[in-house]
Order: C-alpha cells, then structure tokens, then sequence
C-alpha cells in the first residue's frame, strides 16, 4: 500500500544561533533545559550537523525558502534585508507571478497556510496570499514588538489576511496558538486525502529581548525596537524556549488527531545567531559568511519515514529542504524557474546516505564570498580570501591559502563561474545594519 502524502510543517526560527538547542549542545535556561520538545524531535527523528541557511540575513533567505532558487535571481532579495523603508515598493518583494513552494504544493492539491513572519513585500504588489498560501495570519515586516505588535516604524503590523488585525499577547504564543488552530481546523481534511502545508514561522529569538513576563519594557521600545541597550543571554533563552513550548503545544495538536506518524516536520533558522547566540564552536553571526552565519540547525520528524536518533552530515541549505517538501508532497517545479534546490528526499529514509553538494554565497555587505564543497571552503571578506578545511576546522582558524595556492585558485574559479550566472548587485542594492562597533564591541 502506497504512503499516503504527508502533511509538512515548516517551522523556520529567526536568528537563532547554531549551538542554542539542546540537541546542538546548548546551555539551559536557569534548571530547565532550553528547547525539550525540539530536543524530543531531533531524538525521535534527523538531525543534520553540516546544514546552512541560504543566507546569514533574514529576507534574501526567505526568497531561496518560498522559490526554491538561489535568492540572487530575484531584485528584492539583493536587500540585505528588506527594511521599512520598502513599504510600497512595487519591486522589493517577492513577485507573484514567480512559483513558490506554497502555490505549487497547492496545486498537487494541499491546503496551505503561513502563520508568522513574511517579511517579502508589502501589499498591494506583494503578500502571502498573492503567493501561494490560502490564508495567511502574521507581520509583513522583518521585526515587531513582542506586545504591542508595532514595527520598526511604529505601524501595527499583525495581519489576518491583508487586513490589519488586533490581538492581545505575547506574539510567540500568538503565533503558536494559531497554528493549533489551523491544525485543528484541517485535521478531518488530513485524515481524509487532503494533506496541509502549514509554515510556521516565528520571529523569535529575534529583537527586541521581550519574554512573557516583560511587557513593561514594551513602551519603551517603540523608538528603540533593535533595544540596543537591553537583553541579555538569560532573557535571550527564554524566548527559545517560549518558541519550544508552542512548538510542544503544536506536536500534541498533531497527536490529538492521530496526525503526527504522517507529517512531515522541519524546524530551522534562517540564518545564524545574533547578539546573544551561542554558535559554538562556529565564529561570527548575522551578516557574516563565516561559518557562524550561515550553518545552522536542521531538525526532521516524520515517524513513518525517518529513523529516530538518525544523523546526517550531508551539506545542503534552506531551498534543498523547500525542494524536499515540494517532492514528498508530489508537486512539480514550473519548467521556466527550474529549481536550484535538489530534494533530499533520500536522506530521509536513510541518513548514512550523501551525495556531493557544492553550496554558493555571496554578500553585498564587506564583499563577501563563500563555497562549501565536500570538506573545503573558500571565503573572501573586505577584499581578503581564505581557504578552510571546514572538517577539521570549523572554527575556520587555519588559513590554509598559502599552503594550498591551487586549491584556491580552483575554488575562486568556481565561484567566479557560478556568480556569472546570477545577476549583479545593483548600485541601489541597501545594507541595513542594525548596530555596529560604537554600539558594542566586534566578535
């Protein structure tokens, strides 16, 4: 008997750094452990030790998660990232004439839903349901307040649908209350043929540090949300973990309507940690091409399929996962955008299996370059380049160049080939930095 489809939640994490679960030898919060439920999740399915983002900033990330593409194929993407200022911009979004995951596995016949951050576009050119999803509950821009649910600018920027929405809360529990509802509202449908497509997608640990308890710092935030003055590395693990309770609260909705064997859940981040992540032993963060803000974790659970306590070391990043869910879920890419992710579709049933997979990236911000392939990376920051042997030295200490001149040269060529192939950066192409030295000090 054939396996029915799966229902696939995609649960995508913001700023999250490398070492911050449990599962990725993360600290506890006080004497509770940080993350027990994706803990749970990684010990009853994959885990992946050698997965990136597509980016270390937010939105390009999120063109590669929807287009399953190299996000550089498309202008608004070149934003690093997309900021406020965007806001009615016809170009800077994600077009809706452009195939995404969300409309493709709508047309294998899925239902589909965002719950979260979008942060591709602002209405009337742009918006989830112009790509894809049949409903759509969250913020359009890249941050908010955890409270008042105001952004950068301080416009209210929770939305049901493309109308403006008010509700009362803590924007993570918000967040993870509406996707149990949506699992219960698509749970008969599931049980009877027609499989869901549920993106999760939240915006913690990302500014401003608010936990439960802290809606007192709320007013005082609505002209300092990057709360460059606040936070701290307790208040930073609670946010985790307020995350990892609704994550919980939506694995026992799934178990609830006998739904959990059959779905297929991913959990990520789209790029790595910021001020308060620990990414051990990686160096750097957001922004950066080093290691630190780019690999980051890679959970899998779906119990029919995956082994638990399973472990892959296969190199892959964001839109090798959006091909994986568009192929288990029987969808077809378009054949005029012809995907740059390949599914890992076979690595589900069997870790131990990889195949060769050269990873590409580059960055408007300080020039940067990088190439993962097989065990060796090249890496060029402000004009300077590095060669890596990322196995025995993630860290990316040892500068191995000049021992090395041709492995270099090969892996700049390569670089060089595969940026040929994507447009250039335009001259109005922004970086937005949140904070530099003068407001903390370097890593």
């Amino acid at each position: 008997m054939a396996l029915q489809r799966p229902n696939i939640i995609y649960i995508v994490s913001d700023d999250l750094g490398y070492a911050d679960l449990g599962c990725y030898g993360g600290r506890n919060t006080g004497s509770d452990p940080t993350s027990p439920n994706l803990d749970r999740l990684a010990a009853g399915g994959l885990r992946l030790t050698q997965g990136y983002s597509n980016s270390p900033v937010c939105s390009p990330t999120r063109f590669a998660l929807m287009t399953m593409r190299y996000q550089y194929r498309l202008r608004g993407a070149l934003e690093e990232p997309i900021n406020s200022a965007s806001k009615g911009s016809p170009t800077l979004g994600l077009p809706a004439n452009v195939p995404t995951l969300p409309s493709l596995l709508r047309e294998a016949g899925y239902h589909t839903g965002l719950v979260g951050k979008w942060h591709l576009g602002y209405p009337p050119s742009f918006g989830p349901l112009r790509s894809g999803y049949d409903e759509f509950f969250g913020i359009m821009a890249g941050g908010v307040d955890y409270f008042t649910h105001c952004s950068f600018k301080g416009d209210h920027d929770l939305f049901l649908g493309e109308s403006e929405h008010k509700e009362v809360g803590y924007l993570t529990d918000v967040f993870s209350h509406r996707a149990v509802d949506y699992i219960h509202r698509m749970a008969d449908d599931a049980l009877n043929g027609k499989p869901f497509f549920l993106s999760l997608h939240y915006t913690a640990p990302h500014w401003p540090w608010e936990t439960r308890d802290d809606a007192d710092i709320a007013p005082g935030l609505a002209k300092n949300l990057f709360h460059l003055d606040g936070g701290n590395i307790y208040s930073y693990r609670k946010m985790i973990h307020h995350m990892d309770e609704g994550i919980g609260w939506v694995m026992d909705a799934l178990r609830a309507h006998g739904l959990a064997d059959n779905t297929l859940v991913v959990f990520t981040s789209d790029n790595g940690g910021e001020r308060f992540s620990d990414n051990w032993p990686l160096v750097g963060g957001k922004m950066d091409l080093t290691e630190g803000g780019i690999r980051v974790p890679w959970i899998a659970h779906w119990p029919v399929v995956i082994p638990a306590n399973s472990i892959s070391v296969q190199h892959c990043m964001t839109m090798d996962w959006s091909a994986t869910m568009l192929d288990v879920g029987g969808g077809h890419a378009s054949a005029e955008h012809p995907l740059d992710g390949i599914s890992l579709r076979a690595i589900l049933a069997d870790p131990s299996h990889t195949f060769h997979r050269p990873l590409y990236w580059r960055m408007n911000h300080r020039g940067q370059r990088a190439l993962r392939d097989d065990r060796w990376k090249y890496l060029m920051v402000d004009g300077h380049e590095y060669l890596f042997d990322i196995d025995s030295d993630a860290r990316e200490r040892a500068n191995l160049s000049k021992r090395h001149p041709d492995m270099l040269e090969r892996m700049r060529q390569q670089w060089l080939n595969w940026n040929a192939t994507m447009p250039a950066i335009p001259p109005d192409a922004t970086v937005s930095l949140g904070y530099s030295e003068k407001d903390m000090p370097q890593r």
